[in-house]
């Protein structure tokens, strides 16, 4: 029994690894994606920029709004990174923790409580994208949905990597190695 106890374990660490390098790929593919997203950026902005201040091109309409729409994916794909990086500001308003298994506690909470934020991010950003669905750009005739589904999208990512987070502070507060 306890030896099946023992497999049952290690099985299951090693489907968390195996989960660790799959959110890991994602993680590079939105770094990616934000990094190109960043540069097609550059051309819709330029555009405005030439055909403001030169003869050169007539001024296109849809430049603004497709810079726009890129800036939205920007910021929610950006968050995702934040998110997996910790790179959200805190605020301490408890004392220092004095040993790793506290720090991990005050950890769990957080991500506890940003995650029921993401979750309900998700929720309320599905009907959001569903609205989306059926509507239009005025200028570029882009269905919403390709924007707006950034948000709910945005939340399940969070659930993903903050569970990943919540799973370590477990690992830590049982006094293991995170991803051992």
């Amino acid at each position: 029994m306890l030896a099946e106890l023992s497999l049952t374990r290690k099985a299951t660490w090693s489907l968390f690894g195996s989960m660790k390098r799959l959110i890991d790929r994602y993680y590079r593919f939105l770094q990616v994606v934000i990094t190109l997203l960043m540069a097609l950026m550059i051309v819709p902005v330029l555009l405005q920029i030439v055909s403001r201040y030169t003869g050169v091109i007539p001024r296109y309409i849809w430049t603004e709004e497709i810079a726009r729409f890129c800036f939205v994916w920007i910021i929610m794909i950006g968050s995702m990174i934040a998110v997996r990086d910790s790179a959200h500001f805190d605020v301490d308003l408890l004392p220092a923790p004095d040993t790793p298994q506290q720090e991990a506690v005050g950890s769990l909470i957080v991500h506890a409580a940003m995650t029921v934020m993401a979750l309900i991010f998700a929720w309320y950003g599905y009907d959001f994208a569903r609205f989306g669905g059926l509507q239009k750009s005025e200028m570029s005739g882009i269905n919403m949905l390709s924007i707006y589904v950034s948000f709910p999208l945005a939340g399940v990512t969070w659930v993903l990597f903050l569970a990943e987070m919540i799973v370590a502070d477990i690992q830590i507060i049982a006094d293991r190695e995170p991803g051992a």
